[in-house]
């Protein structure tokens, strides 16, 4: 398959003013082509040089938040899209950003709508986000659609962070704990080994189970770390590939003691708060939920979603199909129950989001602050055992001279 390149054009617009821009293809010919189409007139047209941009090529959810809130601004203040493309663009440090938001100009400059432009680019801008362009293109406030967009990406990215937060120290702490311990098995246990031989008494029972775990880690250590490393890759593919498997992770996940409650509070709000997103904009009911069955982040979340779908398309009310699931808290389906007697859905589901990203920030820290001292202890525990393990026949030398 023959990657594309980016090449640079200058010319004339179908309007016949002065334009400018980037566009990707296979080869100089092709791009030129492909500028015709376009109703464009280039004067020039070279191949991109190589530039270092500091973020390199990945594009991640970060970078599609900030362009989203920059357009916004942009449209805000009253630049042309094309032109806020322009200055967008410029401001990216990240070359894979810089590509696809040149490809989204050039796009948007032949006359395709906004939405379709970010249709081509569904690898960074899933279904909920176009559709919500595309209801504020139909309804002329695509300047608000933008913003709302953007508030939602950010309050997500939030979240996603937090969660991050309360998962990775107590993983990071206990990969070092027995990395330190295995280094302590390998290399550290065996010297004391052979000078224990020399004592000629017996051993105690803990020094004798140390050695023998010390043993095993040294027959068995490439083992180990071989089935680890093979593991990991294994588990991603099985994780994407395999739908049975992933809902059985994710139930384990959903029953671990201190995660459980974290993990509800933060489906519940990324639940509300997408569903509040897509009912503000004027998106129906029936494709919102479709939407936030995407974003649910736990595939026994998303079985859910699609049930309750299938409930509200044949009638049912919004919260007697939540509160069929049997998975989200009462608090949640009584406040829909609220907003759908009211007529206020999207305002009790964003104070439900509000509540439920509170109360994921609360167990963070609560999290955080009962782990340190419990994984610290254990980690003391574990490297002080193998000291005493080791000394202990040391300090009975005594009994044996």
């Amino acid at each position: 398959m023959v990657k594309e390149q980016v090449f640079v054009w200058q010319g004339l617009d179908r309007n016949g003013r002065g334009s400018k821009g980037e566009i990707e293809s296979m080869n100089l010919a092709m791009a030129k082509v492909q500028l015709r189409r376009q109703g464009i007139r280039a004067k020039r047209v070279r191949k991109k040089a190589r530039t270092r941009f500091r973020g390199g090529g990945k594009i991640s959810a970060a970078d599609t938040a900030v362009f989203t809130r920059q357009l916004a601004t942009m449209m805000k203040a009253g630049v042309p899209l094309v032109q806020s493309f322009d200055i967008v663009a410029e401001g990216f440090n990240n070359t894979g950003m810089h590509v696809v938001v040149c490809g989204i100009r050039n796009e948007v400059a032949s006359g395709a709508r906004l939405a379709v432009a970010l249709g081509k680019y569904s690898r960074h801008f899933d279904d909920l986000y176009v559709n919500m362009v595309d209801a504020g293109e139909s309804s002329g406030t695509l300047e608000t659609m933008l913003q709302r967009i953007a508030g939602y990406q950010e309050k997500s990215g939030v979240l996603k962070t937090k969660i991050r937060k309360a998962l990775t120290y107590p993983l990071a702490v206990t990969l070092v704990a027995l990395v330190v311990a295995t280094i302590l098995l390998v290399k550290v246990v065996p010297q004391f080994a052979e000078t224990f031989h020399s004592f000629g008494a017996e051993l105690p029972a803990f020094t004798r189970f140390v050695l023998a775990i010390s043993g095993f880690f040294q027959d068995w250590l490439l083992v180990i770390l071989s089935v680890l490393i093979a593991a990991v890759p294994l588990f991603r593919k099985l994780s994407k590939h395999s739908r049975k498997f992933a809902e059985a992770v994710d139930r384990i996940t959903l029953k671990t003691p201190l995660l459980r409650g974290i993990l509800i509070n933060a489906v519940s709000a990324r639940f509300s708060r997408t569903l509040a997103t897509t009912c503000a904009a004027g998106v129906p009911l029936v494709e919102a939920l479709d939407a936030v069955a995407g974003t649910a982040g736990n595939s026994v979340y998303t079985r859910a979603i699609q049930q309750i779908r299938a409930d509200v398309s044949s009638g049912s009310p919004l919260y007697y199909s939540i509160q069929g699931t049997g998975l989200y808290p009462t608090m949640l389906t009584q406040m829909v129950a609220v907003g759908e007697e009211s007529g206020s859905l999207d305002e009790m589901l964003g104070r439900a989001a509000d509540h439920y990203e509170a109360a994921v920030d609360k167990a963070v820290d609560n999290l955080s602050e009962l782990l340190e001292p419990a994984i610290m202890s254990i980690l003391g525990i574990l490297v002080g055992g193998l000291v005493v393990a080791m000394y202990l026949p040391i300090f009975m030398l005594g009994s044996v001279v």
